[in-house]
């Protein structure tokens, strides 16, 4: 029975080799900052008003026109394939029968096009790493804009990957050449194994126009996430030759940066620290949200992911005004032990959550949730 994240994360820990759950579940260094997201929301509570019509819930918002059923969507999430084969498709078309957005990763592995099409109608945008091959990021751009995404989302916290420990320790890496204590794992778990080898390992296959997989060279950087560190402010105006569409950057702490993001013309910001996989000391996003907020004073939509495991986490960010929330784990984990059914079962539960809370709160629709239905744990006493 799957209640929770706890419950999700159990049944993806059952089906995955170590080495594949590390990668999704683990963080940078000591990974404090990964503890850090959940203890900063756990101090923040939520505080009912009461009498209030709930007959009818609304929980649908709009963002850059298109409708999304509630606040919140599928963070991107790299290599969905080596957790299920065709995983990026998996979790389209999840988001997609929620009526919720999904942002696919520059390290997916399933074509772009692909995936926009198992969408519909349903809003997709495309998260873009952009690698000191600039030509790559073009290319995925330029796809992306004829496929019809109805966003670009620019992540800027990755000029050199974070020390991800269990990875190192595990020996994941491209090439992939597993020892003799991973084959053992992988034996260990033989339904993930079959699958793999009735499909073949996962490629970065956005990485090239025609879909091969590239060179070994940029399959490895892919993972290594070895990016252009001469990306600057100044390079947006070269972002915005591509592409004409909504436009945020993603990875944003800094109130400062949510300043000069407004002087370039930046459309929306995400308030992330990747989950905690980058730098291990940065602040929990849940704290860094306000000052963002107050530094763009409503004119572009803020978002926030990193640590939001509950429906109730998504509506605390929201009595802080983000505009929406993105989740990874709890969805990927979904997938992982189950499949498509995994996923929306996740989608399901948040959104669950989501309304029950409303529900409780006293508040029958989005835009009635107010900064004052929060209060800090440490406020009484």
């Amino acid at each position: 029975m799957q209640l929770n994240y706890s419950d999700l994360r159990a049944g993806a820990r059952r089906r995955l080799p170590r080495f594949v759950f590390d990668y999704l579940d683990g963080a940078a260094e000591d990974e404090r900052c990964l503890r850090r997201n959940a203890a900063a929301l756990e101090r923040l509570q939520l505080q009912p008003t009461c009498l209030r019509d709930t007959t009818q819930v609304d929980t649908s918002i709009e963002v850059f026109g298109a409708r999304w059923a509630a606040p919140f969507g599928v963070a991107p999430i790299g290599l969905c394939g080596l957790v299920r084969p065709g995983g990026d498709l998996l979790l389209a078309r999840a988001a997609a029968t929620a009526g919720l957005p999904y942002m696919l990763s520059t390290a997916s592995n399933s074509r772009l096009e692909a995936v926009r099409e198992v969408a519909g109608a349903a809003p997709q945008w495309l998260q873009l790493y952009v690698m000191g091959e600039r030509s790559v990021a073009e290319q995925m751009v330029r796809r992306a804009r004829r496929a019809g995404f109805g966003a670009l989302v620019l992540t800027v916290d990755v000029a050199v990957s974070g020390m991800r420990e269990r990875d190192v320790r595990n020996g994941f890496a491209l090439p992939f050449r597993p020892g003799p204590a991973l084959l053992l794992d992988m034996l260990r778990h033989p339904r993930w194994a079959l699958s793999m080898l009735r499909h073949g390992a996962p490629n970065f296959v956005n990485l090239t126009e025609d879909g091969t997989a590239g060179n070994a060279a940029s399959q490895a950087a892919m993972l290594a996430r070895t990016m252009d560190r001469g990306l600057t402010w100044e390079s947006l105006a070269w972002l915005r030759s591509l592409w004409d569409g909504p436009l945020l950057l993603k990875g944003v702490l800094h109130a400062d940066d949510g300043r000069r993001a407004l002087q370039r013309g930046v459309d929306g910001l995400i308030v992330s620290n990747h989950g905690g996989r980058q730098l291990d000391a940065v602040p929990a996003t849940i704290s860094a949200l306000p000052a963002m907020l107050d530094a763009v004073a409503g004119r572009i939509p803020v978002f926030v992911d990193s640590g939001f495991r509950r429906g109730s986490d998504i509506v605390k960010a929201l009595a802080l005004g983000a505009r929406g929330v993105f989740v990874g784990r709890p969805v990927v984990f979904g997938m992982a032990a189950q499949g498509q059914a995994g996923a929306s079962a996740a989608l399901d539960l948040l959104a669950a959550e989501l309304q029950r809370t409303l529900i409780l709160l006293g508040a029958p629709r989005i835009a009635a949730i107010e900064r004052d239905h929060l209060v800090r744990a440490d406020a009484d006493g």
